[in-house]
């Protein structure tokens, strides 16, 4: 049989306390607390619900227990909590709350919990809010449509989807795990991170409310609209747009991508230091840098890079190595057209700047000390070494030394003009020399203030050497044994190869000079001044570079 008795109250302060407490059951028509309740009131333990104000109450009497409904303006209180509802029923023998219409807790003036409906749990001070759930903390914002929340141990979960407001930052996942006390949420399946300075996809992401920083956990892509970062890792200050990466993650942007062992990179300053197996890539020029330490610069489009660093420049059959003990690339100003402004100017009258800049990025690439440089065709060392797509010539210093084929160039300083990403023709500037060995300690040697060489098929093809010229050639006949050696002066001389190799030495001018038989001549004539014999510095493989 089921009875009900409806009251009314206005009840506020101690008078609620002691008119409809929770802990002490109201029977009909009786406005005084029992025995048992009172006792219960005293212990006060923090697990007891206490109501603290409602406008109505109904008593639903059934054959085993007694049913405790309360409506309008309905708040309970637990320890330092507070329950707020539009109605609740409250199931004294199991500590357990039902609550329906705008649920608000107030768990100490800390974190706020809302929701269309409730069941809370007094026993475990755990609850279950249904419809529209929120959890704020004051600075965040944690909304689904499901949400457990335990108060004592301020940890919030939910698996049927959810969404994260810290500020501008918009997290959201399938399931998640809001840790109150740490600030910490776990989100899991379908993480998406959505901030006005950038976007991020992943699995599995922790993040932390105050700190702002992302722990990766899992496959993660960041994009801030100008570089992409996959990582797999580490942690990114999503605040400062500062992280730091393991597990060789990849940054990418327009034109530029690197990966390494670990990277740190900064957004505000553009600075990424890369850490051990550094691969950078400029893709539109088809340049790479392989090193064990590297900085890039991404608003400058730069690398530094150290520790046994090579550069790889791609060709159309050759890709030319260049190694040192450091290297440097970077993008050269874009030029403007003075002749076209100045056309343009007497057209209209005015500079039209912005239409005659050079769009097109032109890098240069600096190595120095140590400098080796090796491709199929041609190999080389120096000191130092400069590179500009602007004018596609290598510029070698401090002595320099080429070898092509069997022949070894030599000068203070060489120039090398490559053409359509080939070798195209050569300088040997001041004290120039050809060398090539024919037999144990015979060199042929051709000498002169400066000596222009030209390639066909990426071989060398002829030279031509100016002012000057000294020659210690070595003659042979039909069967190719060596008879004797000349040792000539003249203005200038050419020289031609056929497939990279000596073919024939013109003379543009009667030489002047002495034919020495092959076993008369004088050791002293046999070089000419100046002569250095270095095959034990040539690079044999560009694995020797890779390996340094």
């Amino acid at each position: 049989m089921i009875t009900a008795t409806m009251f009314k109250y206005s009840i506020y302060g101690l008078v609620l306390i002691g008119g409809i407490g929770a802990a002490g059951a109201l029977s009909a028509g009786s406005s005084t607390l029992p025995a048992r309740s009172r006792n219960l009131y005293q212990e006060d333990t923090t697990k007891v619900i206490r109501l603290h104000n409602a406008e109505r109450m109904i008593i639903i009497q059934t054959d085993s227990a007694a049913e405790q409904r309360f409506v309008g303006k309905v708040e309970f209180q637990q320890g330092t909590s507070r329950l707020y509802c539009d109605s609740a029923m409250l199931d004294k023998n199991k500590n357990i709350v039902f609550a329906w219409g705008n649920v608000h807790i107030n768990q100490a003036d800390s974190v706020h919990t809302y929701s269309d409906a409730l069941t809370y749990f007094g026993n475990d001070r755990k609850a279950i809010l249904t419809g529209n759930a929120k959890l704020t903390d004051s600075k965040i914002v944690l909304t689904s449509p499901t949400l457990n929340y335990d108060l004592a141990t301020k940890i919030g979960t939910y698996d049927k989807g959810g969404k994260l407001v810290n500020e501008t930052t918009e997290l959201t996942s399938r399931e998640g795990i809001y840790y109150g006390s740490t600030k910490d949420v776990y989100f899991k399946k379908e993480v998406v991170v959505i901030d006005p300075e950038f976007t991020l996809g992943t699995d599995t992401l922790m993040y932390n409310t105050e700190t702002k920083i992302a722990t990766i956990m899992a496959p993660t892509t960041i994009n801030d609209g100008k570089m992409t970062m996959y990582v797999t890792d580490g942690y990114y200050n999503t605040d400062r747009g500062y992280g730091q990466f393991g597990q060789r993650p990849v940054i990418e942007d327009s034109t530029n991508t690197f990966t390494a062992n670990e990277i740190q990179t900064d957004k505000q300053t553009g600075i990424s230091i890369a850490t051990g197996n550094m691969i950078w890539r400029d893709t539109a020029q088809k340049i790479a840098v392989l090193a064990n330490y590297g900085i890039i610069n991404q608003q400058q489009k730069s690398v530094l890079a150290t520790q046994k660093p090579v550069t790889l420049i791609e060709g159309k059959t050759d890709t030319l190595f260049v190694a040192g003990d450091t290297l440097f690339s970077g993008v050269l100003p874009r030029l403007i057209d003075s002749s076209i402004v100045l056309q343009d100017k007497k057209v209209n009258g005015k500079d039209s700047l912005a239409a005659k800049q050079d769009t097109t990025e032109k890098r240069f690439i600096i190595a120095y000390h140590h400098v080796r440089i090796f491709s199929d065709s041609l190999q080389g060392v120096a000191d130092s070494l400069y590179y500009s797509s602007a004018d596609s010539i290598f510029r070698l210093y401090r002595d320099p030394v080429l070898w092509a084929n069997g022949n070894q160039l030599i000068g203070d300083t060489i120039f090398l003009f490559t053409k359509n990403r080939k070798a195209d023709r050569l300088l040997l500037d001041q004290n120039a020399m050809i060398i090539n060995e024919v037999g144990p300690d015979m060199f042929n040697q051709i000498k002169g203030n400066t000596i222009l060489g030209y390639f066909g098929e990426e071989k060398l093809d002829s030279m031509y050497v100016n002012g000057n010229s000294e020659n210690v050639y070595y003659v042979q006949d039909d069967d190719s044994a060596f008879i004797s050696v000349n040792k000539l002066q003249t203005a200038n001389t050419r020289v031609y190869f056929e497939k990279g190799e000596l073919e024939r030495i013109v003379f543009v001018k009667q030489p002047e000079g002495t034919m020495y038989p092959l076993s008369k001549i004088p050791a002293e004539e046999k070089k000419l001044k100046g002569f250095r014999w270095e095959i034990g510095r040539r690079p044999k493989t560009k694995y020797e570079l890779l390996g340094q």
